[in-house]
């Protein structure tokens, strides 16, 4: 009987093998997605003329890498549930804190920002009202 029990640890080990790699994938394809977006919308803020304020830029990119540091972080957990060594269990941890660092600090940029885009609508709404363009 163990040797039904290696086969199945094995597929186990196989599967989440392939799951933690299509999590890593998609993790890797949010952030080319969200570098794409971030590309279109800075070209769009630079063709119009308008003032080049790129704090909108940079949020944008920010919402996708935290994002996929998430799933990121996601899959190394579960490959480490796999196999709970210790030196994966101690890489786990360093990965886990510099990752969480760094979706600590995009956060707080977006927060920081989002009082800054709500007041520049009311001016902008504002102004559109002042100039009759509005009914």
């Amino acid at each position: 009987m163990p040797e039904a029990t290696s086969i199945v640890e094995h597929n186990v080990i196989l599967i989440v093998g392939w799951v933690k790699l299509g999590i890593e994938v998609f993790g890797a394809t949010l952030v080319t997605i969200g570098v794409g977006v971030a590309i279109v919308h800075w070209v769009r803020t630079v063709r119009s003329g308008k003032e080049q304020d790129f704090a909108q830029t940079r949020l944008i990119l920010a919402r996708y890498l935290s994002l996929a540091l998430e799933f990121q972080l996601g899959a190394d957990i579960l490959g480490t549930a796999v196999s709970p060594s210790w030196d994966h269990i101690g890489k786990l941890a360093a990965v886990a804190i510099i990752r969480t660092g760094l979706n600590y600090f995009l956060m707080m940029e977006m927060k920081a920002q989002a009082p800054l885009d709500n007041h520049a609508a009311k001016l902008e709404s504002r102004e559109t009202s002042l100039s009759g363009a509005d009914p």
